[in-house]
């Protein structure tokens, strides 16, 4: 039986973060820029980071390209998110808990704001 090896499983974990924290970028900058008085310096930050995260994300494509992946579903579950796809022919699943997706995506997040070596 096939199974997906770690490069393949670092790639589509990433093709399922990577967009999570996109639209958190998107979120906290909409709210940022209606509740601080100077919001443009944080907002630059923001941006930076998204678009280091658009450049990961584009990379994660090319790489599942390559490797011959496709993720063809993603289905939020109570438990986390759930995401069938194409590992050279092969159908594989993976199964990201909440739990798994936040300490991911804050830790992501935090190297995209050049916060990683910080806390």
């Amino acid at each position: 039986m096939h199974r997906a090896d770690s490069q393949d499983n670092m790639l589509v974990k990433s093709y399922i973060l990577l967009p999570l924290i996109l639209s958190a970028f998107e979120h906290d900058a909409s709210v940022m820029s209606l509740e601080l008085r100077t919001p443009a310096p944080y907002l630059e930050v923001i941006q930076s980071a998204v678009h280091a995260a658009a450049a990961d994300l584009q990379e994660v494509r090319a790489g599942m390209r390559a490797r011959r992946l496709k993720v063809y579903e993603q289905q939020r579950l109570e438990a986390g998110v759930e995401a069938k796809y194409i590992c050279r022919g092969y159908h594989e699943r993976m199964l990201l808990l909440d739990d798994v997706i936040n300490a991911q995506a804050t830790l992501h997040m935090r190297r995209y704001l050049g916060l990683d070596g910080l806390g």
